[in-house]
This record gives structure tokens, C-alpha cells and sequence, in this order.
């Protein structure tokens, strides 16, 4: 199994001297099998930079969205594969309050963009998939409907004999009603090897932004705690947030000894 991050930034690509060490482009995780199965977690910005490696590889691409806010879904109109004549392309969206399935080909329309979806040479294919336990290739796949403004769905991967729950832009504890309970997420997340999760916001952040479909970083330490995970990969960090800043996040985080390996997400990262 392994994991690469082209971009864990949340909101907005955030590029400049004090994003360099952690990057900025917008969320996308590639997930691959000792097999060669590949799937592709949402479509920010990073999912440039992932095409770019994919010229040459002629496998069929599986993207997996977990929601549509454009920074999660912004950067497919520069992913060079969608450019390639009768390219295998399949997104599968998340599930989603407005049930939009084809937003991600939609920004390509009319003035929003110069090249036209439906004049892509690749052979894409939106599958929505209606079951919430999958198998694609050898990666067994179960989803989760996250607490977000216009829903979304989180997943859990099984390969390899390893366990990956992704997590990101959920909101462990809305103001309103959750659609997914803390103890409900304790048992989604029940010893994943790695859990890889929103934390976009720190106390001092929260009080202004209730409600925006982020957790606090303390509150995804708390679910990895309780779900007895083993390493706990934050990510969607805060536009705002410097590389300094997320250093000395990771510094408190490992002078408090939680009972389980801790990771601040950056582009390029790799775990095998």
C-alpha cells in the first residue's frame, strides 16, 4: 500500500514564502495497492501535479470526490489525463445534499472556463455509486456521510491488510444535529492504521466559524484517541495557517504523548 499527498491545503491554494515546507495547493491523495490498483481522493488543485506523473501510465483512473466545493473539485480542468484521447476516466462523486454528481465536469461550461467539458477527448464516465460498501479492484471501499454544508461522504479503504479512513471537511462537533455522531465516527475510524482527517481550526478560530464543516485539530486528536487508531494524518489546513504555525502545532501535539503516531500533512508526502 501507499500513499502520496499533492495537496492538503483547504479552502483556497494558499502559494507564497510562508506555505513552502507544508505547500498550498488544495487536497488530492493518491492511494495505491502492492497490485498496481489506483485510486485518486478528491481533485484540488494537487491533482495537477499527480497528472503530470500519470502521462505515461495508461491505467484506468478512479477519482473518488468527496464533495463538490470547488477545493476539492478546482483542479480537474488542469489534469492533463482528461486531455488524452479515449483516456479511462471514472469519478465517482460523493454523496451530496444538492446531488449534483457532474459538478466537477460543470465548471467547464459556458464562461467558466475556456475548454468545454464535453469537449474533453478522454472517455470519462461519472459512476454514482448507490451502495455505501464497494469493492473496486482489490481495495474494499465503505462509506460515511460527513457533517459538511451540502453533505459529502467520507470513506474507509481496506488493502493490503491496512486500514485508511479519509475523513476530510468534517465537522465532529456542528452546532446543529450531526448527520454522523462523534461515537458513530469512533466506530467508522475502530483501529484504522491511518486515519487521515480535517483539522483546519484551532480554538481561537472556532467561535467565528462554527458551523463551516471543519474540526478543530483537538477534536480529531480526541477521535483518533477513542478509535484506537494508529496514526493520525492531519490535514486541510488553514489558509492562513504558515509553515510556523504548523510547526509548532506538531511540536505540542508530540510533547503531549498521545498513544498513537501523529502527522501534519505536506505535498510530496509519502507512506508505504
Amino acid at each position: 500500500m501507499k500513499l502520496k499527498f499533492y495537496g492538503v491545503r483547504g479552502s483556497i491554494p494558499t502559494p507564497g514564502p510562508d506555505t513552502v515546507k507544508y505547500g498550498g495547493n488544495t487536497v488530492c491523495v493518491s492511494l495505491q495497492s502492492n497490485t498496481g490498483s489506483h485510486v485518486i481522493l478528491d481533485s484540488g488543485t494537487g491533482i495537477r501535479l499527480l497528472g503530470d506523473e500519470l502521462l505515461k501510465d495508461k491505467r484506468p483512473i478512479y477519482l473518488l470526490l468527496s464533495h463538490n466545493h470547488w477545493d476539492h473539485i478546482q483542479g480537474f480542468p488542469f489534469f492533463v489525463p482528461a486531455y488524452m484521447p479515449k483516456r479511462d476516466i471514472t469519478i465517482v462523486p460523493g454523496i451530496t445534499e444538492e446531488l449534483a454528481p457532474d459538478a466537477i465536469l460543470q465548471q467547464m461550461q459556458g464562461s467558466y472556463f475556456p475548454v468545454q467539458f464535453k469537449d474533453l477527448p478522454a472517455d470519462i464516465k461519472l459512476h454514482v455509486q448507490k451502495q455505501d460498501t464497494w469493492l473496486y479492484q482489490d481495495i474494499n471501499i465503505e462509506r460515511k456521510a460527513m457533517n459538511h454544508p451540502g453533505g459529502g461522504s467520507a470513506y474507509r479503504f481496506s488493502v493490503d491488510g491496512i486500514t485508511i479512513v479519509y475523513a476530510i471537511d468534517n465537522e465532529l462537533y456542528p452546532p446543529n444535529a450531526p448527520v454522523t455522531s462523534f461515537d458513530e465516527w469512533v466506530s467508522f475510524v475502530n483501529e484504522a492504521d491511518y486515519l487521515i482527517h480535517d483539522g483546519q481550526f484551532i480554538p481561537s478560530d472556532y467561535p467565528l466559524k462554527m458551523g463551516w464543516g471543519h474540526s478543530q485539530i483537538k477534536d480529531a486528536l480526541a477521535l483518533a484517541e477513542h478509535g484506537k487508531v494508529k496514526n493520525l494524518v492531519i490535514i486541510s489546513h488553514d489558509p492562513a495557517r504558515t509553515d510556523s504555525d504548523l510547526d509548532k502545532i506538531d511540536e505540542n501535539i508530540r510533547d503531549s504523548n498521545y498513544p498513537f503516531n501523529t502527522i501534519i500533512a505536506f505535498e510530496g508526502l509519502e507512506i508505504t
